[in-house]
C-alpha cells in the first residue's frame, strides 16, 4: 500500500475493497479484528512499516474509531480483543514484524487464532502464500470462511479459468516472478497472450537478453523463466510480452 513521505495512505483502493465485508460484519453485530501486513520489514519491528496510517484512513472511511494494537499477538493484544463490544474495530500491528508470520509458524498461528471466534480471509492477493495469517490460522480457528471480496475475486477468476471467451489476454504484475509461477503455468493453455509487467518482468527480460541495469531480478528463477519462454516460443503457442 503506497504511503507518502508524511506517512499517509496515498491510495486506499485495497482498504475500500474490504468495506462491504466489514459492513456485513457490523450488520451482524460482530466485533471486528483486522490483521494485515505492509512492506517487507524482515521479521523485525520497523516504524516505517507501521499500520498506523492504515488505521487512520480506515477510521475516516468507517466514520468510527479504529484502535491500533501495539502488536498482533500477546497478552495485551488478547485483552484488547476480549474488551471489544459489537461494532468495534481493532487493527493489529503489522503481521510481518514477526518472522513467524511468513514462516507459517504453528505457535504464531495459534496465537492469532486465540484472538477471535470466526476467521474470514478477504485477502485474495495474499491467499496463495502459506503464511500463518492465511494458511496456518485456519487449522486452529473455525469456522474459516472467505469474505465478500474473496468471493468476488474467485467468481471472476473462475469465469476465466473454467469457461474463457477467446481471444483472452491475461495481464500479470507484481514484484516477484516466483510468486506468480504457479499462476503463469496454469494460464499458459488458457490465454491467447500473456502480458507481464511490474518488477517481475525484469527476470523474463534478462533471460531474453535485454539490459535491466539494477532492476529487480530473481536469479533462482532464471532457469524456469527460460523454460517458460522456450515453451511459449514453440510453433502454434501463445505469445508473451514482458
Amino acid at each position: 500500500m503506497p504511503l507518502s513521505k508524511a506517512g499517509e495512505v496515498t491510495d486506499d483502493t485495497r482498504i475500500r475493497a474490504v468495506l462491504p465485508t466489514l459492513a456485513y460484519a457490523f450488520q451482524e453485530g460482530a466485533r471486528v479484528i483486522l490483521a494485515s501486513h505492509l512492506g517487507r520489514p524482515g521479521g523485525k519491528i520497523d516504524p516505517t512499516y507501521s499500520l498506523r496510517p492504515v488505521a487512520a484512513r480506515l477510521q475516516e472511511l468507517l466514520d468510527k474509531p479504529v484502535r491500533l494494537a501495539a502488536d498482533c499477538v500477546g497478552e495485551e493484544t488478547e485483552a484488547l480483543a476480549r474488551a471489544l463490544t459489537p461494532g468495534e474495530v481493532l487493527l493489529l500491528e503489522n503481521l510481518r514484524f514477526h518472522a513467524a508470520e511468513e514462516a507459517n509458524d504453528p505457535d504464531f498461528a495459534q496465537a492469532l487464532a486465540r484472538l477471535g471466534e470466526v476467521y474470514v480471509n478477504d485477502a485474495f492477493g495474499a491467499a496463495h502464500r502459506a503464511h500463518a495469517s492465511t494458511a496456518g490460522i485456519a487449522a486452529y480457528l473455525q469456522p474459516a470462511v472467505a469474505g465478500l471480496l474473496m468471493e468476488q475475486e474467485i467468481t471472476y477468476l473462475s469465469k476465466v479459468t473454467d469457461h474463457p471467451e477467446q481471444p483472452l489476454v491475461a495481464i500479470l504484475g507484481g514484484a516477484k516472478v516466483s510468486d506468480k509461477i504457479p499462476l503463469i503455468m496454469n494460464l499458459l493453455d488458457k490465454v491467447s497472450a500473456l502480458l507481464i509487467g511490474g518488477g517481475m518482468a525484469y527476470t523474463l527480460l534478462q533471460v531474453q537478453g535485454y539490459p535491466v541495469g539494477d532492476s529487480l531480478v530473481e536469479p533462482a528463477c532464471l532457469p524456469l523463466a527460460r523454460d517458460i519462454l522456450a515453451k511459449l516460443g514453440a510453433p502454434g503457442t501463445m505469445s508473451v510480452t514482458a
